[in-house]
């Protein structure tokens, strides 16, 4: 039963006293009217736990805002959440029409650096992030005891002679619960192996982020990706104010997983609003996203901590498959991936 303002209460209990059940909860589509973002579909989700976030369904179904208790979360770019007409799959071009925002799907076939892999040139991250869904469906719904909200979207990347993968993303969360889970179904519907490369790219950006932020991690093994990273490889979990020139570091790091496979990542400012505290636990089973790439990004004017889940690493597809941890998804295979997001105050989620 629902567990409201210190109160529980059962369904009958709540319908005695409103109208409707969004007055404490909705899922609302919506779609963008204004230059580049002009007809972009989304979807807004809140509930009565303090949480509302924005799923792009026309970029994806990536989350790009997202509040707790009226705080902005994510780190916003200066792009605005542009239509899919306007996307750039070569070189660095992501970054013309990348919003940021709270997650962004990257992937399915390639994930990060740019480059050229048996002959196809592969732009930054994939294309998934700036491919429109469709058949997608919004649900509010009483499940038992629990009100649930949900958006579902597919989105299909496929190209003639190329390969034909369909993610099916399901995000949903509940009345009365500060968290919400993302769950994705990849099916390759083609007729020959295809890579299969897929990250979440959480993106936390200020008052999250800020100088007394700490990234806390299970028992780990880190490497830097590169000499730049190197010299930050003791104080990855440490964060700074703004810098001016700041170049990038990214980290990888394997993570000891709990005896049920799981791992939990948080993320936290434990000063934040005179020591109330903010953060975010993301919990994922550590067979499904081997690899956690932390990207720090601590430059001003695009102070970003990226969390980011993965079953590859992000030095491009040709680099993957030379480190031999390629994966592959064989014809009419299906994978799975599950991620819960939490978030909290100076109280365990």
């Amino acid at each position: 039963m629902p567990k409201l303002w210190g109160q529980t209460y059962t369904r009958l209990d709540l319908l005695h006293h409103i109208g409707d059940m969004r007055q404490l909860a909705a899922v609302q589509p919506l779609e963008l009217s204004d230059g580049r973002e002009r007809g972009v579909r989304s979807v807004n989700v809140r509930n009565a736990a303090g949480l509302e976030f924005t799923v792009t369904t026309d970029r994806g179904m990536g989350i790009t805002d997202l509040r707790f208790h009226g705080v902005p979360l994510p780190f916003i770019t200066a792009v605005d959440v542009a239509h899919p007409a306007y996307a750039e799959h070569t070189g660095l071009g992501w970054l013309r029409t990348w919003p940021g925002g709270f997650s962004t799907p990257c992937g399915l076939t390639h994930v990060g650096s740019p480059g050229n892999d048996a002959g196809e040139e592969l732009g930054l991250h994939g294309r998934i992030s700036s491919l429109p869904a469709s058949h997608v469906s919004c649900r509010e719904e009483w499940q038992a005891d629990d009100y649930v909200l949900s958006v579902e979207g597919t989105v299909r990347q496929t190209a003639v002679f190329g390969e034909n993968l369909v993610l099916t993303r399901r995000i949903w969360t509940k009345l009365d619960e500060p968290r919400f889970w993302i769950e994705d179904r990849i099916e390759n519907q083609g007729f020959s192996p295809a890579p299969l490369m897929f990250l979440h790219h959480f993106n936390l950006g200020f008052p999250l982020v800020d100088a007394s932020s700490k990234l806390e991690l299970p028992p780990r093994v880190t490497e830097a990706r590169d000499d730049v990273a190197r010299p930050g490889l003791d104080r990855c979990c440490e964060f700074s104010e703004p810098i001016a020139g700041y170049e990038e570091q990214v980290f990888y790091h394997d993570l000891q997983a709990d005896s049920a496979g799981l791992v939990e990542v948080r993320f936290v400012n434990p000063a934040f609003n005179a020591n109330q505290g903010l953060g975010i636990a993301l919990r994922y089973s550590k067979s499904e996203f081997p690899v956690l790439v932390q990207w720090k990004m601590m430059r001003a004017g695009s102070y970003v901590a990226g969390v980011e889940p993965a079953n590859c690493h992000v030095q491009g597809r040709s680099a993957e498959r030379e480190r031999g941890t390629l994966q592959m998804l064989e014809p009419h295979a299906v994978r799975t991936f599950k991620i819960e997001a939490a978030f909290f105050n100076n109280t365990a989620p």
